[in-house]
């Protein structure tokens, strides 16, 4: 499917995912190697949507595990459907009777029974999550194991043995191997330092945030409907608040939605009031929003005195409340 870093780059771009060569490269890696890619880098950077589109140009089913602390093996490898044995139990109640008949002591009658166990731990009982059905799979599969930072450590232990060989072992039926190796991504937003074990089984590739060219790419792609200066600004200004020490650095995701939603009041360009509106559509707490508005009140009044001194003199300069109410231009 993958036949260079280029064709990567090219199939992701059909489905509306821009990346740097870094991501193509890595993927492309991933493909022909077979090896499983940890992703790390800030919330929001599209590390979740870069398996989504990769499973799309491949053609393969995603499978998704989501992480979250106290998740085990059980709900996420499988588990035995307790209520269904328990019912076909009672509907062989007869013929078990009749394998017990003529048994001399309970030990006898226990071992008869204990013959029949084949009958109930098969996979006519089993109901398999995530783990399992990546590795079960007759077509080849995308298994993303989202947020893997946030299980616990001994859950990350257990994958090893995924990630490794691809196999699980269930004690009552055995060893399962995969019938197709899945491409595997895990994800991480850094909330723990992943351990040696895991990434030595990885590839590893860190997300940042997008550079100015590489954001109004995707701005361009994903809101096609916003105008280039709608965009200018918007970029720009997003830019600008990463700079800041904020609690919550808004990512690409954050853009996105800032851009539809200027789009949905019509917005063709930045201004000081339009952007005091639509903060809390990126910035989610209070104190972020305040050290914002004052970055954008620098921004104003940088903008306000580069345009006095660009004046050609003071007689055809526009008065001060005449002044455009661009932000960023």
């Amino acid at each position: 499917m993958f036949d260079s870093v280029e064709k990567v780059a090219q199939s992701l771009a059909e489905q509306d995912y821009i990346c740097d060569s870094k991501i193509a490269t890595v993927v492309f890696l991933a493909h022909r190697l077979e090896k499983p890619v940890l992703v790390e880098g800030p919330a929001g950077v599209g590390k979740t949507e870069l398996a989504k589109v990769v499973a799309a140009a491949t053609g393969r089913n995603m499978i998704r595990l989501q992480c979250y602390e106290g998740l085990d093996e059980a709900k996420a490898l499988y588990e035995w459907e307790y209520s269904k044995q328990l019912l076909y139990t009672q509907i062989l109640k007869e013929q078990f009777s009749e394998v017990m008949a003529g048994a001399k002591s309970v030990a006898e009658a226990a071992a008869r029974v204990g013959q029949e166990d084949s009958v109930f731990f098969s996979d006519n009982f089993i109901v398999p999550r995530p783990l399992m059905q990546a590795i079960r799979s007759e077509k080849p599969a995308l298994l993303l194991v989202d947020e893997v930072d946030k299980s616990d450590p001994e859950f990350e232990a257990f994958l090893l043995e995924v990630l490794s060989d691809f196999q699980v072992t269930v004690p009552e039926l055995g060893t399962i191997e995969a019938l197709s190796k899945p491409l595997v991504f895990l994800t991480s937003n850094n909330a723990r330092e992943m351990s040696d074990a895991l990434k030595r089984r990885c590839l590893h590739l860190y997300i940042d945030y997008p550079s100015e060219e590489l954001e109004t790419r995707i701005l361009s792609t994903k809101v096609p409907d916003a105008g280039a200066q709608l965009i200018q600004d918007i970029v720009q200004m997003m830019h600008k608040l990463r700079e800041l020490d904020l609690k919550k650095v808004p990512s690409i995701s954050e853009t996105l939605d800032w851009a539809r939603a200027l789009l949905a009041l019509n917005a063709n360009e930045l201004d000081a009031e339009m952007v005091q509106q639509t903060f809390s559509v990126i910035l989610k707490y209070e104190g972020d929003v305040r050290k914002a508005e004052g970055e954008l009140s620098k921004i104003l009044q940088k903008k306000a005195a580069e345009a006095a001194v660009a004046a050609p003199s003071a007689a055809d300069a526009p008065a001060p409340a005449a002044v455009k109410k661009g932000a960023l231009h």
